[in-house]
């Protein structure tokens, strides 16, 4: 699988509205047929940032999001709400879910 996590500096005074501001083009990418997953977090440390945490299926799943209309749409619009270019971490790695960490195994 594709697996991307990427930090997005948001403007101060659109932080709190960042969900709803890319609410269209999240809801897109988890449609696609090869989207994993597509999950937002906002940092305990920066309250203006946003963690992406995507994987799509294979490189051809990646290179299907990249080439879509809601990406495209994305790479115009959004930069309008960011404080600076987001950071990327992109790799391939093994599988197509997540597994369990076994350091912290919950026992019943």
């Amino acid at each position: 699988m594709i697996f991307i996590t990427a930090k997005f500096p948001v403007k101060p005074e659109h932080a709190d509205d960042w969900p709803e501001i890319s609410r269209s083009f999240t809801e897109a990418t988890r449609a696609e047929e090869g989207c994993l997953w597509f999950d937002w977090s906002r940092s305990l440390d920066d309250p203006n940032e946003y963690v992406l945490v995507e994987a799509f299926r294979d490189d051809a799943a990646g290179g299907a999001h990249v080439q879509s209309a809601h990406f495209t749409a994305a790479t115009q619009e959004l930069p309008a709400y960011l404080s600076a270019t987001p950071r990327i971490v992109n790799t391939t790695v093994p599988g197509t879910e997540w597994s369990e960490l076994g350091e912290l195994a919950v026992r019943d």
